[in-house]
């Protein structure tokens, strides 16, 4: 099953909608067909969709494929919680708990998520994965509240995005009961980003040069620190 369910499609739909009514179904099929066009065809053909149809929503290859259902995880996030909810929540609280999400959307479709980010991995896709993961942590820290446009908004979706991205290589070989080991380590993740204060003060104090952003955004890669 998808971990997302769309709006029923209309009689006479859009390529567009096709596309965003298809996309949370690709990483299931995904994980048996790869990113290619068998998957759409399957997901089609699941949906009840036209295949032609379909695969004109997604003529531009797997990127296009992995773009649209990562949109679609996104959307399925955004929906978890009302602006009530998240603004009951101390902040830290409030990027945890939406980290968390994205993993429970996520965790049905483990291996169509293993095949989008070994593709993602190739050095011709490096650009197209940094921008993928810059709008999952921004679509993040604006639901959080975050209403940064300076400094502070390049450098908190940096560093959750070196946050997010290595929470997922743990998720992804998680074999612990409720991804009790997942969560471990995202707390102590979400502990750094919560640093951010003292950091900036460090990046930005006459002098300061012996903080390292490259060095920071590394240490969050591994599980011990």
């Amino acid at each position: 099953m998808p971990a997302t369910q769309s709006p029923p499609l209309r009689d006479d739909p859009t390529l567009d909608e096709v596309r965003a009514y298809l996309a949370p179904l690709l990483a299931s099929q995904a994980a048996f067909d790869g990113w290619n066009e068998k998957a759409v065809a399957a997901a089609a053909e699941q949906a009840g969709v036209d295949i032609e149809m379909a695969g004109l929503a997604f003529n531009e290859g797997p990127i296009d494929m992995i773009n649209a259902w990562f949109q679609a995880i996104d959307d399925a996030m955004g929906g978890k919680f009302s602006e009530e909810e998240l603004a009951a929540m101390k902040i830290r609280e409030r990027i945890t708990a939406l980290v968390v999400a994205r993993l429970e959307v996520l965790e049905s479709d483990r291996e169509g998520l293993r095949r989008a980010l070994a593709i993602l991995a190739a050095p011709s896709n490096l650009r197209a994965a940094a921008k993928l993961g810059w709008r999952a942590a921004d679509k993040m820290w604006r639901l959080a509240g975050d209403k940064a446009t300076d400094y502070n908004h390049y450098t908190k979706r940096t560093l959750l995005s070196a946050v997010y991205g290595s929470t997922i290589s743990v998720f992804l070989d998680d074999d612990s009961d409720g991804y009790v080991d997942t969560k471990a380590f995202l707390d102590r993740r979400i502990e750094n980003v919560m640093q951010f204060e003292k950091v900036k003060a460090k990046i930005t104090r006459p002098g300061g040069d012996r903080f390292s952003m490259a060095r920071f955004i590394g240490r969050l890669r591994y599980r011990g620190t």
